[in-house]
C-alpha cells in the first residue's frame, strides 16, 4: 500500500539533504561583478571585500567542493605540441655504444667515429676480426617488443672497411614511436596534475602530434613553462674541466656548462651511468648548510648501477646533469649504497619545489615543439555560461508550466522532486571534482526534460486505475508499483549509452555523459522514492475520498 517505514523516510530525506549541501557551495564561492558591461568572475584565491562576505557566508567545517569549469567556460590554455621521435633514436643509439665497446673489447680495440643521425659507427683496429665483430655485435640484438609479443631484432648492423655501422630496425623506431608518445602523454598528464589542475584534456593526435588543453591557466605561456621542461637528470664521469666551451671534447664525449659557475664547462662522457629515469621518488629538502636541495633515491636497478659505480671509481668526479647543464660535479669518496643522494646547488626553495615535481613526474623522453597555442579568456566561456543558464531555465520553466497544467497537486509533487533532482546533481559533480563543459550544460537541460518522463508514466499509470474503480490508495500504490517496470527499462538503457559515451568518447563527449548519465541516477531517485514519499505523505494528512489527475 501507500506505508513508508520511518527509517526509509528518514533515509530519502537525508540523501537530499546531503546532496543538496554538496551542491550549496557552488552558489557562495565565487561572486560576479559586472564593469563596463564585461562579466568577470572572481576566484576564491582572491581579496575582494564582495568575495570574502560570500565566503564568510560559507562555514569551512561545511563540504566546499566545487563544480570546476571547462575551458569552454572558464578559460584556459591550449596547445598542440610535436614530439621529437627522431631525438629518442639518437639517445638509444647513444646508449648502445657502452655496450658494443665493452661486448667487442676482448677481441680487438675499437674507437667510435664520426656518424650521421641515426647511425653508430664503430672501426676495429684489426680489420681481419670483421667477420667475428659483426656476429658479436649482432649477438646484441633483441627483440623488438609490441604488443603482439616478441617480433624482428631492434637493430641492423652492416660492415665495410673495417668499420660497423649499426642502425635501429625499422620494427625498433615504429615501437619506439608508440613508447616515445605513450610515455610523454603519460609524463605530461603527470605533471599537469602535479600542479593542482583538474581534468585537462590530453590526448593524441596523428602519429606524433600531442593536444593538450588545461582550463584554469592564466596562459599558454605557463602550460608550456609547467610541461615543456624536460628535467633530464643523467649522473655522468667527468673527463675533465675546461674554461673553454667551444673546445673539442672528442668522440663520445660533450662538453656542458656548470649551472651555477659561469665560465667553467666540463667534459663529460655521453652515455650516462644512470639516468632519471631510474628514480622513484624526488623531494625538497635541504642540504648540511640548511641550504635547498632536492633529494632523490632509484630504483633497485638504478642502485645497483650507483653502487657499482662508485665503488670502482672512488677519488673521481662524477657530474650531476640536469638538462644539459651540470649541477655538481663532486668528488666520489667512498661506496655510494642504497641508491639514494642529494643535489645541492644554487636553489631557491621554489626552485628545488619545482625542480622535485618535475623529476617526481619523469623526464620527457624528447623535446617538444609547440606547434599551435591558444589562450582562451574567461569572457567567452561567461557568454557559454549565459546562454547556457538561459536555456536552463527557459526548459525548467517549461517543464514546471506542463506539469502543474497536466497533473495538477501531484504536478507540483514532481516540480519539487525536479528542483532537488539538479540540486542533487550538482552535488554529486561536486563531490567527484567533475568538470563541466557546454556540452555538460546540454546534458543537464537534456536531463531537466527526462526528469519528469518516470512520474508521467507513474501519474498515467494512477490515471488508469482510477479509471477502473478502484479507491484512491489502491490507485497510487498500484500506480507505482506497474510503472516502475517501464521506468527502469527505459533509464537503464540510456544510462547504459551514457556509460558506453563515457568509455569510448573524449572530452565534450565525455562530459556530456558525465552530466546525462548522473541526471538519470538522480532522476530516478526523485521519482520513485521523494514524490513517492510527498504523495503518501500529502495522503495521510488530506484522506481524500477522490483524487484529481
Amino acid at each position: 500500500m501507500l506505508q513508508i517505514s520511518v527509517w526509509k523516510r528518514i533515509a530519502i530525506w537525508l540523501t537530499c539533504a546531503v546532496g543538496l549541501l554538496l551542491a550549496a557551495p557552488n552558489g557562495f564561492y565565487t561572486v560576479v561583478e559586472s564593469h563596463n558591461d564585461a562579466v568577470k568572475e572572481i576566484e576564491v584565491s582572491g581579496s575582494t571585500p564582495e568575495l570574502e562576505a560570500q565566503r564568510a557566508l560559507w562555514p569551512d567545517f561545511l563540504p566546499n567542493g566545487l563544480v570546476n569549469l571547462g575551458l569552454d567556460l572558464r578559460g584556459g590554455a591550449h596547445l598542440l605540441a610535436e614530439v621529437r621521435v627522431q631525438d629518442v633514436y639518437a639517445a638509444r643509439l647513444e646508449a648502445l655504444w657502452p655496450e658494443v665497446r665493452d661486448a667487442l673489447r676482448g677481441l680487438t680495440p675499437v674507437r667510435r667515429q664520426d656518424a650521421v643521425a641515426g647511425e653508430l659507427k664503430v672501426r676495429l683496429s684489426d680489420v681481419d676480426k670483421m667477420g667475428e665483430a659483426m656476429a658479436i655485435v649482432r649477438g646484441l640484438a633483441r627483440p623488438v617488443q609490441t604488443l603482439t609479443g616478441a617480433g624482428a631484432s631492434d637493430i641492423e648492423v652492416a660492415g665495410d672497411s673495417g668499420v660497423i655501422t649499426i642502425v635501429l630496425s625499422e620494427a625498433e623506431k615504429s615501437a619506439t614511436d608508440e613508447r616515445t608518445m605513450q610515455q610523454s602523454l603519460e609524463i605530461i598528464r603527470r605533471r599537469i596534475d602535479e600542479v593542482g589542475t583538474r581534468e585537462p584534456t590530453i590526448q593524441r593526435q596523428g602519429s606524433d602530434r600531442i593536444l593538450i588543453q588545461v582550463p584554469g591557466i592564466g596562459s599558454a605561456a605557463e602550460l608550456k613553462e609547467i610541461i615543456g621542461t624536460t628535467a633530464q637528470l643523467t649522473f655522468n664521469p667527468v673527463v675533465r674541466r675546461s674554461t673553454d666551451g667551444a673546445e673539442s671534447a672528442g668522440i663520445g664525449n660533450k662538453i656542458i656548462p656548470s649551472l651555477d659557475q659561469p665560465g667553467l664547462f666540463y667534459v663529460i662522457e655521453s652515455a650516462p651511468v644512470v639516468t632519471g629515469e631510474e628514480l622513484v621518488d624526488a623531494q625538497p629538502s635541504f642540504d648540511q648548510n640548511g641550504g635547498p636541495a632536492v633529494s632523490f633515491r632509484f630504483n633497485t636497478s638504478g642502485a645497483r648501477k650507483f653502487g657499482d659505480y662508485t665503488a670502482e671509481n672512488i677519488g673521481s668526479p662524477f657530474a650531476i646533469v640536469l638538462d644539459d647543464e651540470v649541477v655538481s660535479a663532486p668528488t666520489i669518496q667512498s661506496h655510494i649504497p642504497g641508491g639514494s643522494g642529494i643535489i645541492t646547488g644554487s636553489f631557491t626553495v621554489e626552485d628545488s619545489t619545482r625542480l622535485a615535481v618535475l623529476l617526481r613526474a619523469g623526464a620527457l623522453p624528447a623535446k617538444l615543439d609547440f606547434l599551435e597555442e591558444r589562450t582562451i579568456g574567461p569572457e567567452l566561456g561567461q557568454d557559454s555560461i549565459d546562454a547556457g543558464k538561459i536555456a536552463t531555465m527557459v526548459a525548467f520553466t517549461a517543464v514546471l508550466f506542463f506539469m502543474w497544467a497536466a497533473y495538477g497537486l501531484f504536478g507540483i509533487f514532481a516540480n519539487i522532486a525536479l528542483i532537488i533532482n539538479v540540486g542533487l546533481m550538482f552535488g554529486l559533480l561536486s563531490l567527484i571534482g567533475a568538470t563541466l563543459t557546454l556540452p555538460g550544460i546540454a546534458g543537464i537541460v537534456l536531463t531537466v526534460g527526462m526528469a519528469v518522463d518516470a512520474n508521467v508514466l507513474i501519474f498515467e499509470r494512477i490515471r488508469e486505475e482510477l479509471q477502473t474503480a478502484k479507491g484512491p490508495a489502491r490507485a497510487i500504490a498500484l500506480g507505482y508499483e506497474k510503472a516502475l517496470s517501464a521506468i527502469l527499462d527505459a533509464n537503464i538503457t540510456t544510462f547504459i549509452t551514457a556509460v558506453i559515451l563515457f568509455a569510448m568518447g573524449s572530452g565534450p563527449v565525455r562530459g556530456f555523459a558525465i552530466t546525462l548519465g548522473l541526471g538519470i541516477l538522480t532522476s530516478v531517485f526523485t521519482a520513485i522514492f521523494v514524490t513517492r514519499l510527498m504523495v503518501v505523505i500529502w495522503y495521510e494528512r488530506r484522506r481524500p475520498k477522490t483524487i484529481e489527475l
